[in-house]
């Protein structure tokens, strides 16, 4: 199982700007997709952002424009760039990497935007 730590999460003014990052270790296989998901309270989990082992880059609509998706593969790592930020942005971000058909997620860190 992929080991995945996130960090960069916390609360910013509507308008700031924040960094995610996530290292992934305990890799057996290749990763293929690396990227990141978001859940807020009483919704399901959505996509927010994902690059391919390619780097082919898949982003939500909702965050087009203002969010960044960038990976470093020689150290395991996925960032995510977060600007203009928005309330309706305010979730538990998780990092999500498949590898080996498997599907690892990381623990969450929450982001918080206020108004």
């Amino acid at each position: 199982q992929v080991q995945l730590v996130e960090s960069g999460g916390g609360l910013v003014q509507a308008g700031g700007s924040l960094r995610l990052s996530c290292t992934a270790s305990r890799i057996i296989f290749p990763i293929n997709d690396m990227g990141w998901y978001r859940q807020a309270p009483g919704k399901q989990r959505e996509l927010v952002a994902k690059v391919t082992s390619g780097r082919t880059i898949t982003y939500a609509d909702s965050v087009k424009g203002r969010f960044t998706i960038s990976r470093d593969n020689p150290k395991n790592t996925v960032y995510l760039q977060m600007s203009n930020l928005k309330p309706e942005d305010s979730a538990v971000y998780y990092c999500n990497a498949q590898s080996g058909g498997r599907n690892d997620w990381g623990q969450g860190t929450q982001v918080t935007v206020s108004s």
